[in-house]
């Protein structure tokens, strides 16, 4: 598999690391009152999705970035690959 890298072009996906669900960006308040029932959910909790998923790969064997890869995965085509800090400024989760 193939991923067009925003910045260094395109790389066997070898190169990369898979994390899992783009969903992990997305951590929980660790002061909230139920921190824990929260934390538990996003450690144990996974969607397994049919078709379209946007994904965390990290460049291990590269410049080290994080990207958020949106992937078929029925059919492994990857449709957009965007830096996880673009992201994160994106959705307002950056400080």
């Amino acid at each position: 598999m193939i991923i067009n890298h925003p910045l260094l072009g395109r790389r066997d996906s070898q190169e990369f690391v898979y994390l899992g669900d783009a969903a992990l960006m997305h951590r929980p308040d660790g002061m909230a009152a139920d921190a824990l029932s929260k934390f538990v959910d996003f450690a144990y909790l996974r969607d397994n999705p049919a078709g379209e998923h946007r994904e965390l790969w990290y460049h291990e064997q590269g410049d080290r970035s994080w990207l958020v890869v949106t992937r078929n995965t029925v059919t492994h085509a990857i449709t957009k690959v965007e830096l996880a800090r673009d992201v994160a400024k994106a959705e307002g989760r950056s400080k």
